[in-house]
């Protein structure tokens, strides 16, 4: 569901509404609790307090209960209006503290103080008579929407607790932050709870340690992973794949540097939009001032403009497998999901306006070739289009509505849906987006593809057209992947480390039984390398054949092969599938027809 269709859903009003009545019962266990802010989230809802006493994770049954007994009660929830902020200040100070001290509305003052003069403040209301027919109300200052009644929401969960700068100002005092969720039916949240569960056994962080793929260590630093051999050949496998498939689509390599001096960012335009993410800048002895790499298409724009360029040139498609670093401060950082250091499946095509449309499609078609490729089959496709009333992008008016509308007509000419997320464009251009859904139905944004106008301007790129006049080309930038570190956390996550047997660091497994199998294992693992290119390994060490199937399973190795007397004797191989298990004993060529077919 996109942002805007959420947040005119039932869903969206329900969790809002669950998020007050999570407030109404802190309110009543806690009195004295400070409440701050408490809106729908993606998956759920919080509230941010500054609670008497500390709230920790052992507390939210008993929260959580009383909110259940709060929901049954059928309190009607009510809008009301306050004409102005003086208005509503009164009320606030009156109305919506009941029996608490003044105090306790320092936050809901402070979010007053943004609201326009003459502007009208609304506040939702929930209301109950008691068995003694004494009135209790709980009032939030809140612009809604909201569901009806607190009955409505029956099937929620609290699920964790963290802390909160207000505001999002480390300068800010912290406060409590009380996550929970939401649905429409039981079923929808044991779905959730259950995915939840899946995805922790799924954390690609947990599973790239258990696996042998990548590492973390702190006297390197913060989102700078190290890959060991396994994750190396499955990040070279991956490189491969698209390598050859950008070879046959006239793709062309290139190699720039991890520095650069600050003058190419300061042409390009990402020294003042990209500010934040740009490590420390260092100055050499000529006092020329560099930086780390952030990103490589200024690199990619000046190999064009280093040669005159004819329209025969064009097109032309720079590809680069370019690392960058990108500083994320610590609490974004999310193993190689978000990392500092990653590589880009960059390319950047420099097209002529009559090869735009045509250009872009094949980029798209490349985009759903890969995702094929990697088994992630379903996605959407997102146009980030320009907010009109943001300053953060470069370029003229009409150029956004050529890159534009040469993206909506190459979706249309391509039967590919497309939803509009405003304001999601990159300074330079608009862009599409694939999103990713996975094996627990999670959306990730991956590969995309953008159309750029402005830096060929920015650069006065050039070419001479059949009317030996200079022209401007356009850039598609795309990158497939998005990231190999990205990429890879997500497949480790979607095949919970079960990558598909192309893909697989080791393919196969060789298990002698015992010594006197062991050199016969060796010679079948040369064959099946020598002649097929098959990644192999042999489990040569000390143990029962059981203790052998068991290591090779937890590293979810998609075949392991088995050798003893009998296979040695009549030249066959005992087959183990990760998938379906014990398929017997096969001959040699029974079992090259296997693994063939096994690749895809």
């Amino acid at each position: 569901m996109s942002a805007e269709k959420y947040e005119e859903s039932y869903l969206y009003r329900l969790r809002h509404s669950a998020a007050h009545l999570m407030a109404q019962a802190l309110t009543e266990l806690y009195p004295g609790i400070k409440l701050a802010i408490g809106p729908p989230i993606e998956n759920g809802f919080y509230y941010d307090v500054e609670p008497p006493v500390p709230i920790r994770e052992d507390d939210l049954p008993r929260i959580e209960k009383r909110m259940k007994e709060l929901s049954k009660l059928d309190q009607r929830i009510e809008r009301i209006v306050a004409p102005d902020r003086n208005a509503a200040k009164a009320t606030i100070l009156s109305e919506t503290i009941e029996g608490q001290p003044p105090e306790t509305a320092e936050y809901k003052l402070l979010l007053l103080e943004a609201v326009p003069t003459g502007e009208e403040v609304s506040f939702y209301k929930q209301e109950r008579t008691d068995r003694e027919g004494v009135k209790h109300k709980f009032m939030d200052l809140c612009r809604g929407p909201h569901v009806d009644s607190t009955k409505e929401i029956k099937h929620f969960k609290l699920m964790s607790i963290a802390g909160a700068y207000w505001r999002g100002d480390t300068k800010n005092k912290q406060l409590t932050r009380i996550y929970g969720t939401a649905f429409e039916s039981q079923e929808e949240l044991d779905e959730y709870l259950h995915n939840l569960e899946e995805a922790k056994k799924r954390d690609h962080r947990v599973l790239g340690r258990d696996l042998g793929l990548f590492m973390f260590s702190p006297r390197v630093g913060t989102g700078l992973p190290l890959w060991l051999p396994k994750g190396a050949i499955l990040r070279d496998t991956m490189v491969e794949f698209l390598k050859k498939e950008q070879l046959v689509r006239g793709y062309e390599p290139v190699v720039t540097p991890q520095i650069a001096s600050i003058r190419l960012y300061e042409k390009s335009g990402h020294i003042i939009t990209f500010k934040d993410k740009l490590f420390p800048f260092m100055e050499d002895e000529d006092k020329e001032t560099y930086i780390l790499k952030p990103m490589n298409c200024p690199f990619h724009i000046e190999i064009y403009s280093s040669a005159m360029r004819s329209y025969r040139d064009l097109p032309i498609r720079y590809a680069e497998f370019g690392t960058v670093h990108r500083y994320e401060q610590s609490g974004e950082v999310a193993g190689i999901l978000r990392a500092r250091g990653f590589t880009q499946d960059d390319a950047h095509l420099f097209v002529r306006p009559d090869q735009l449309l045509s250009e872009f499609m094949g980029v798209v078609d490349l985009m759903r070739t890969v995702l094929d490729r990697l088994g992630l089959t379903k996605f959407r496709a997102r146009l980030g289009t320009r907010d009109p009333k943001s300053s953060k992008y470069v370029g003229s008016e009409e150029n956004w509505q050529l890159a534009t509308q040469a993206i909506e007509q190459a979706c249309q000419e391509m039967s590919l849906p497309y939803e509009v997320s405003e304001g999601d464009a990159a300074f330079y251009g608009p862009k599409l987006d694939l999103i990713i859904k996975d094996a627990l139905g999670r959306d990730w944004q991956m590969g995309t593809v953008q159309v750029d106008y402005n830096l060929p301007e920015r650069f006065e790129l050039e070419y001479i057209g059949e009317d030996s006049k200079p022209h401007r080309p356009i850039m598609i930038h795309r990158a497939p992947f998005g990231s190999l570190e990205r990429m890879i956390g997500l497949l480790t996550e979607h095949y919970a480390g079960a990558f598909p047997f192309w893909l697989a660091p080791v393919q196969i497994a060789v298990l002698p039984i015992s010594d006197r199998h062991v050199e016969a294992g060796y010679e079948l693992a040369h064959y099946l390398r020598d002649h097929f290119g098959y990644r192999v390994s042999v489990d040569d060490k000390a143990g029962t054949l059981g203790k052998k199937i068991r290591d090779n399973q937890l590293m979810k190795v998609p075949f392991m092969l088995i050798l003893g007397d009998k296979d040695l004797e009549a030249n066959t191989v005992g087959v183990r599938s990760r998938e379906s298990g014990d398929l017997g004993a096969v001959s040699r060529e029974q079992l090259f027809d296997l693994l063939k077919s096994s690749m895809g």
